[in-house]
């Protein structure tokens, strides 16, 4: 299956852009940016201990909440992004196997040049907005 890792530049370069216009829909429609930032209520006299057990237990309920809203409440928009990653259309991305999209996720996360690509323009997003 063609994917990021396999393809040419030219290739590279404009699915990749289909993919962070996807990305920014994604990340508006599951709301994942939001539920990252919630924090729990936390008593002013409140122990270190206290303190680390309500962060990891608000951690663990958001990464629930995040999962929750990626693979139930917008699986189609989720799919949409791994059939892109594979040049794959959204229309189509059902007419493929979670086997197929896994074996090309796995060939990109294997791939250094991909990997740094997307950490670049993360980190490029987070510093220039």
């Amino acid at each position: 299956m063609k994917n990021l890792a396999n393809c040419s530049p030219t290739e590279f370069l404009r699915q990749t852009n289909r993919i962070r216009k996807s990305v920014q829909k994604w990340l508006t429609d599951t709301d994942i940016i939001n539920i990252r930032k919630r924090l729990p209520d936390i008593e002013t006299d409140a122990t270190d201990d206290d303190k680390k057990k309500a962060l990891e237990e608000q951690a663990r309920k958001n990464f629930n909440a995040i999962l929750d809203a990626v693979m139930d409440e917008h699986p189609e928009e989720t799919v949409e992004l791994l059939a892109l990653m594979c040049f794959v259309e959204p229309d189509d991305a059902d007419n493929h196997t979670m086997d197929e999209y896994f074996g090309a996720l796995d060939d990109m996360l294997n791939s250094q040049s991909v990997v740094s690509f997307f950490i670049s323009a993360v980190s490029l997003v987070n510093q220039y907005g």
